[in-house]
């Protein structure tokens, strides 16, 4: 991964500038105060921006940390200077709520009128996508937020300069590369709310700058959580109600779409109906799996956020790119089954107000209870604590979803050893900094070992030399 990084520092990019005095204005006309970690992520990534080499940096805050105003910033520094900027969303719902609060952003600051930012999704309408195509080619919309409708063929750009992605596990490479390749060497910004332990961030993301946002926005309020046991149940349904009857709403999350083999309780279908039916009758219950359609996840969402449900019965599906404001609870049915990751992002689905927000977790037994997953989310709302916890219960091999060999199996070596692994960096670095081609006679056996291992990547380093 270093080698490929060093392939993409031998590319030429565009050198973008942030006047200091305008840098300092705009921050000021902020409707908040950045923190000291936004503030670090920003002078960062627009060193980089400034640089003749291609940003390729990425940016891990855990939800509600502030990326997307970090990721204003690098967009004011391109679109200043004449050139374009596009975001990718892996849903509309989060194109969406990106379109409205960058609009509002880049507007405030005077960086963009209205019709020079556009959002393009795959439901655009035929004349609206046919009018952002012919704007983006002749370079009138200055930034675009869409879906993958932005990675089809007719999208051109008249000067493409910053590729911001978000949730970038959510895409492929080749997607990733056919956006960037709609421009000539850009800057690229990618963006993730998925905790990643920081020896995995070194060894999956070497050909990466990492940039972590380790620090909240000051007056988020943590979401207070709590395990209950089934015979409580009728105890956190109370506290449901209360919060309905104060004008909130609630996600109610179970692991299985449908009854299997008896699985009942744990089947969000089934659920659905006796919640409506039985518990929470005065109430609109919906319901959201990965079985609907695209367009019918889409609506459901739409529809939990503009109001017409109070109770969002769902899987997993929403874990993330969801933003419901008006969602101040969050219960877990059988919260055993579920991974670390998974049950933090299940969590970051509330607490997006200023109102105290609730996380309650239902192991399916009480010896479930006691599951150490469960009372790691008790004890910590830190997202990278959480995934170090995770990496070490469950091992790489798990962790990554992947037995690939080169992540585990090492003989003397630990992938959650980060301080083996930065000295490892460190040594791979000054390595390929005073011998990149790998032909000093100290070297040649790493660089056989490198080209049988990834055929091609020697070729491709020199490649980019000429």
């Amino acid at each position: 991964m270093s080698y490929l990084k060093s392939c993409n520092q031998k590319a030429e990019a565009r050198p973008f500038t942030y006047l200091p005095d305008q840098l300092e204005r705009r921050k000021q006309l902020l409707p908040y105060v950045l923190t000291t970690a936004q503030e670090k992520a920003i002078t960062t990534i627009l060193e980089d921006i400034a640089s003749n080499s291609p940003m390729n940096r990425l940016l891990q805050g855990d939800v509600g940390s502030g990326k997307t105003v970090v990721a204003k910033f690098a967009i004011e520094a391109v679109v200043d200077n004449g050139a374009q900027a596009v975001v990718l969303a892996p849903t509309s719902i989060l194109a969406e709520q990106h379109f409205a609060t960058l609009s509002t952003l880049l507007g405030t600051s005077g960086c963009l009128q209205n019709d020079e930012i556009a959002l393009l999704l795959g439901k655009t309408t035929i004349r609206e996508r046919a009018e952002i195509l012919e704007n983006l080619k002749t370079g009138r919309i200055k930034c675009i937020i869409g879906t993958h409708a932005l990675l089809e063929a007719e999208v051109d750009f008249q000067d493409l300069q910053l590729v911001v992605i978000d949730e970038q596990h959510r895409f492929g490479v080749n997607q990733r590369d056919t956006l960037r390749r709609k421009g000539n060497n850009p800057h690229t910004l990618v963006m993730s709310a998925t905790p990643i332990p920081r020896s995995l961030a070194i060894t999956l993301f070497g050909d990466l700058d990492v940039t972590t946002i380790d620090e909240m926005p000051p007056g988020r309020i943590p979401v207070t959580t709590s395990i209950m046991q089934v015979k409580e149940r009728e105890k956190v349904y109370d506290l449901v109600r209360d919060h309905l009857k104060n004008g909130f709403q609630a996600f109610i999350v179970y692991p299985l779409i449908e009854d299997e083999e008896g699985n009942e309780e744990k089947s969000a279908v089934a659920n659905r109906q006796r919640l409506q039916t039985d518990v929470f009758a005065e109430y609109n219950v919906g319901l959201l799996h990965g079985k609907m359609k695209a367009a019918e996840k889409e609506q459901t969402m739409r529809e939990f956020r503009d109001g017409k449900y109070d109770i969002l019965v769902s899987t997993t599906v929403i874990e993330v790119g969801v933003d419901i404001p008006g969602a101040t609870v969050m219960v877990i049915e059988s919260a055993n089954f579920f991974g670390l990751a998974q049950l933090h992002q299940l969590r970051g689905r509330v607490g997006r107000n200023a109102e105290r927000s609730h996380c309650i977790l239902i192991p399916e037994n009480d010896d479930a209870g006691e599951n150490k997953r469960l009372q790691a989310m008790v004890e910590t709302n830190d997202g990278f604590r959480l995934a170090d916890i995770d990496l070490a219960m469950r091992g790489p091999g798990e962790f990554l979803g992947t037995r690939q060999s080169g992540y585990i199996g090492f003989e003397f070596a630990s992938l959650t050893d980060t301080k083996l692994i930065e000295k490892c960096h460190q040594s791979v670095h000054n390595i390929i900094k005073n011998d990149p081609m790998l032909i000093h006679p100290d070297h040649l056996l790493l660089r056989e070992e490198l080209s049988n291992r990834w055929p091609g990547v020697i070729d491709r380093y020199e490649r980019h030399k000429k």
